[in-house]
């Protein structure tokens, strides 16, 4: 039997009951949707999965990204599989190893954005018994609850611009980076895209804030500079402690967020000596604002 469990004041929920290397029926699929719009981001313990379960589960949600920048950290048979580690092995790099390590929303940059991000522990660093890497999250559907009403109105109808090469390039100009520069051709297959700043969540119904520190460059109706200064605004209050939650990690955790309610940001608390090992998929989000699909969500 499904248990729900939540785990923090405003996201998280913990899901017992379930062995993710076998189908899920559709009502415990129907179980696990309703959660994830409710709580946002769900950990599903004591898993232990290969690739293939890791992409089955995660393909019951939605169309699975295969990243066009990070081949080389990609699973040999399953391409829809990354590999997320600061582990070098023979000299070389076993995954992608400062994904993440800012604020953000995936896929926010894509004309199809992401729905749901699932990744799975396979190494944790630890220090002194405590585990490091932890996750932080915070909750877009009470960001947008709490903004002024004038701010409500004024961008009721608003768009931003997303552009993948911010993050990016501001990854790139970390210490210790490795990443390189963007080739012409990567740009090209990643343009800027535009997004409502306020989504309706394909689940709840409810608005969420869909602007992000990562990607989003400018509110398009607005002037630069007034742009930018709202921007600044809605990123620091999408980020007071009250809307956040962080997940510390256990080897064979699966944790699976809401991209769409959520942005997150991975803790670069752990030194290269420190291993951490995981295994992701990125589930776009091409069936959850249909109707019939969102309508499946049990919400127990």
């Amino acid at each position: 039997m499904v248990e729900i469990k939540p785990t923090g004041p405003s996201l998280g929920a913990a899901v017992e009951g379930l062995d993710l290397s076998e189908a899920l029926s559709d009502r415990d699929f129907g179980i696990v949707l309703g959660a994830l719009g409710r709580y946002g981001v769900l950990c599903f313990p004591r898993q232990r999965l290969d690739a293939a379960a890791l992409k089955a589960f995660s393909g019951r949600f939605g169309e699975l990204e295969v990243n066009v920048v990070s081949t080389s950290f990609q699973d040999d048979k399953h391409p829809e599989v990354m590999i997320l580690s600061n582990i070098i092995r023979d000299g070389r790099p076993l995954g992608l190893a400062d994904a993440g390590q800012d604020w953000h929303t995936d896929m926010s940059y894509s004309r199809t954005i992401a729905f749901a991000n699932v990744l799975y522990a396979i190494a944790v660093p630890r220090r002194a018994g405590k585990p490091l890497g932890g996750t932080e999250f915070a909750n877009m559907h009470a960001a947008y609850a709490e903004l002024p009403d004038d701010i409500k109105r004024r961008l009721k109808d608003a768009t931003v611009l997303h552009d993948f090469a911010k993050f990016w390039d501001k990854m790139r100009d970390k210490p210790g980076s490795k990443r390189q520069p963007l080739t012409a051709e990567q740009r090209r297959k990643k343009p800027p895209v535009s997004h409502p700043i306020f989504l309706t969540h394909p689940i709840t119904g409810r608005k969420v804030l869909y602007a992000n520190p990562g990607y989003a460059i400018r509110i398009n109706e607005l002037p630069q500079a007034e742009s930018d200064e709202l921007l600044e605004f809605l990123f620091a209050h999408q980020l007071q402690d009250k809307f956040r939650h962080v997940h510390q990690w256990t080897e064979g955790d699966v944790l699976m967020w809401d991209n769409i309610g959520t942005v997150h940001y991975a803790r670069p608390d752990y030194g290269p000596d420190e291993h951490r090992l995981m295994k992701r998929c990125q589930v776009m989000a091409d069936r959850v604002f249909d109707s019939d699909f969102a309508g499946r969500a049990i919400f127990a």
